[in-house]
């Protein structure tokens, strides 16, 4: 999963958090993501491009570190 801009991933289905560990090493937690939607973004190619015009206009994050 190479990816100038997301390092690592996590999804917590039990409370539906998306866990983002940015390259910059900035770790935010995206709330209430459904399950669907974080299969669709395991599955495409640019996850950074998912992230931005479908993960965070929709849903509400918080930051962790």
């Amino acid at each position: 999963m190479p990816s100038s801009v997301i390092n690592h991933y996590l999804y917590f289905p039990e409370t539906e958090i998306l866990r983002i560990i940015y390259q910059s090493g900035a770790v935010y937690d995206y709330l209430d993501v459904p399950q669907e939607i974080f299969d669709r973004f395991r599955s495409v190619q640019s996850k950074g491009r998912f992230l931005n015009y479908v993960i965070k206009p929709k849903f509400k994050y918080r930051k962790v570190e």
